[in-house]
């Protein structure tokens, strides 16, 4: 092989990561998107049906990456968000099905998406009945959401579900401090919905501590 030929094949190779990697990028936005619309702005009597299409969405994009981790990330997402909305009979399944993506996630890249994947999974933790129901253990969720903490301390998700999860501990002034950071968190450009919802969330939280 010349010269001019490896340059050729080097050149076709980066330009096919960078279209691969584009294309990943895309469809992740699309479920965020979708996501994002079926969580905040769904009226309640349509959110099952909003969240079955949204999981037939994420299943397919994580089909088309098998070998990523923000794909699964994402699955895990909807998948909870879904249990949390809709609940029922088969909440608890698809609360364990969203761990088991986030650890199969863990495996090929554990800070994807910024550590998304310990925000998630200490809000599981935190969220879920414990045993004999569930799996949810207050020990687990923290260590998991410092976590998240030490990979993106200024984020608005991580710095919520820590608060949140104070809050659930009754420890209102400290769970105050990570919701006053969570809200001055920079707004990430391809996600204003979410961030909207998010500080919807974190507000209402506020209030909650100031009312007791």
């Amino acid at each position: 092989m010349n010269r001019q030929t490896t340059l050729i094949a080097i050149f076709f190779m980066m330009f096919s990561s960078l279209s691969f990697a584009n294309d990943l990028n895309q469809a992740i936005h699309k479920v965020q998107k979708k996501w994002a619309i079926a969580n905040y702005e769904t009226p309640e009597n349509e959110t099952e049906k909003k969240f079955e299409q949204l999981t037939k969405l994420a299943e397919e994009t994580v089909a088309n990456y098998p070998d990523k981790a923000e794909p699964l990330i994402w699955q895990a997402i909807v998948v909870s968000s879904d249990a949390g909305k809709n609940g029922g009979l088969s909440a608890l399944g698809k609360v364990k099905k969203s761990r088991e993506l986030l650890l199969q996630a863990e495996k090929i890249n554990p800070e994807a998406l910024n550590g998304s994947i310990y925000t998630s999974l200490g809000s599981l933790y935190y969220q879920v009945p414990g045993w004999p129901l569930g799996f949810g253990d207050d020990d687990e969720a923290e260590k998991y959401l410092k976590k998240a903490l030490s990979i993106n301390p200024d984020g608005i998700d991580p710095n919520y579900f820590y608060g949140d999860f104070l809050l659930e501990q009754d420890k209102k002034q400290q769970a105050l401090n990570y919701f006053n950071k969570a809200l001055k968190a920079k707004d990430r450009p391809d996600r204003p919905l979410a961030d909207k919802g998010r500080r919807s969330e974190i507000e209402a939280k506020i209030q909650q501590i100031q009312k007791d």
